[in-house]
């Protein structure tokens, strides 16, 4: 599949309307995230980043799982510098989806695990089918999750995310909505239509203010909370002088739908 002049192996690109759909497409290999598909990703996601017409993406898997992690046919007897090349991809990945304008959803069936539990605690909503699982099993097999903790302990609690971590064990589905993994649980077969509603929802709103407001919720969220309301009240301010914020306001005075600009 190609966006633009760029031809991906592993992943699937479309766009509906406004929202982009990103399919991880190996689902012989469960999705693993090889050093080639992480590439992929990643300059698929800043593509998208630079892209105004895109308000929202979607991030699904082909095949019986969403995402089960690193790829570890390519982690056996390799060289220090091809490991710490991997675990640098995976972090500009997890950075990247963040940095982004537009919102991530990710679309959950079967397990995400390991690096595949990192990306969907990185994503910025996540809706997940009932019976999908969730786990950080890297200390069964020797090889702690270590990177994909910073993004779950930063999406449930701390207790939670050491017992996961230190166990390897599965969540359901329901359990990591209860933990704040998760936004919603739906049948399996309502969870595309779901996600897609959700992203529905976001690019209805300026993609300007959007963009905005998810870049100061990354930056703010670990900040000192005086640091952090000195910090968005001039992010308020400056978004309140922004063309989107003055049609917004005046549509809502004069009960009308707003016309966004782009």
């Amino acid at each position: 599949m190609s966006q633009g002049t760029v031809t991906y192996q592993h992943i699937l690109i479309e766009r509906e309307g406004r929202i982009a759909h990103v399919t991880m497409n190996r689902p012989q290999r469960r999705n693993a995230l090889s050093l080639a598909h992480m590439q992929e990703l990643l300059d698929c996601f800043t593509q998208i980043g630079a892209d105004r017409d895109v308000g929202a993406v979607i991030l699904s898997g082909n095949g019986p799982v969403f995402c089960s992690g690193h790829d570890l046919s390519e982690m056996t007897g390799q060289t220090p510098e091809f490991y710490q090349q991997i675990f640098d991809v995976c972090t500009q990945l997890m950075q990247q989806i963040q940095a982004i304008p537009q919102p991530v959803i990710a679309q959950i069936h079967g397990v995400a695990t390991a690096a595949g539990c990192q990306l969907a605690a990185t994503c910025d909503l996540v809706v997940a089918a009932e019976d999908a699982r969730f786990a950080t099993p890297g200390v069964k097999i020797g090889l702690f999750c270590s990177t994909p903790m910073v993004a779950l302990s930063r999406a449930v609690p701390a207790k939670l995310a050491l017992e996961m971590l230190l166990t390897g064990e599965m969540i359901s589905a329901q359990a990591a909505r209860e933990s704040g993994l998760v936004n919603r649980v739906v049948p399996v077969a309502e969870l595309a239509s779901t996600a897609h509603a959700l992203a529905e929802k976001i690019v209805a709103a300026s993609p300007t203010v959007v963009g905005l407001g998810k870049q100061a919720f990354y930056r703010q969220i670990s900040m000192p909370q005086a640091e952090a309301y000195a910090y968005t009240k001039d992010v308020m301010a400056t978004n309140a002088t922004l063309a989107d914020a003055q049609e917004g306001i005046c549509a809502f005075l004069e009960k009308r739908p707003p016309q966004w600009g782009k």
